[in-house]
């Protein structure tokens, strides 16, 4: 069903084409979905541990791990 695009007089019968072939198709509709499932878990995770205690631990833990690469001669198991 495709068609040059010298076929068609008018701009306006392209764009129509391609809006219906976009409300039939499905093909991207699976991708799309998982895609708003991962944003949705991720911004509850985040609502959940933005103003609790996990989460200002979590940040002093990921800044640990920051000075340690930064500076690994100086890290030990405990610090």
């Amino acid at each position: 069903m495709k068609r040059d695009i010298k076929e068609y007089k008018k701009g306006g019968e392209l764009k129509m084409e391609l809006m219906k072939r976009l409300l039939v198709e499905e093909d991207g509709q699976g991708l799309v979905e998982y895609t708003l499932i991962v944003v949705l878990v991720a911004l509850v995770f985040w609502v959940a541990i933005k103003n609790t205690n996990i989460g200002s631990q979590l940040a002093s833990g990921w800044s640990k791990v920051t000075a340690c690469v930064g500076a690994p001669d100086v890290c030990t198991s405990t610090s």
